[in-house]
């Protein structure tokens, strides 16, 4: 059999697991190999706590309040883009009436003009602006 012999600490200074270490010694001195259930459960115990954290940081995970707040932002953005596009449907049927009497004020314009040529007055003769 051979010895245990691990650093108590890392080579950056930071303390090993003491936990890790009594199972490890512990296995070794009752079976002669390590209990696999023993550290499974272990590690699963801070495994979980580890993969909370990592949850956490990644953004998978999010507190309630960080939740509250970007479902009021999606809302408030949501009632913004509703408004905007209301607003964008009332700009282009105004535009659309414009446009509209535009051609209708075209068509009077003609329609005068052909009058006024057919009771001989000549709009040519008359001097125009730029």
């Amino acid at each position: 059999m051979f010895a245990l012999d691990l650093p108590a600490h890392t080579p950056q200074g930071e303390p090993v697991v003491p936990e890790l270490f009594r199972v490890l010694a512990a296995a070794q001195e009752a079976s002669g190999g390590p209990d696999v259930g023993q550290m499974i459960g272990s590690f699963a115990q801070y495994g979980v706590v580890g993969l909370v954290v990592v949850f956490l940081i990644l953004g998978v995970v999010v507190p309630k309040y960080v939740l509250s707040d970007r479902t009021a932002d999606r809302d408030k953005w949501r009632e913004a883009f509703e408004r905007e596009r209301e607003n964008r449907e009332l700009t282009q049927q105004q535009l659309a009436k414009a446009e509209e009497r535009g051609d209708l004020a075209t068509e009077q314009a003609k329609t005068l003009i052909r009058l006024l040529e057919e009771l001989g007055h000549r709009p040519d003769d008359f001097p125009r602006s730029a």
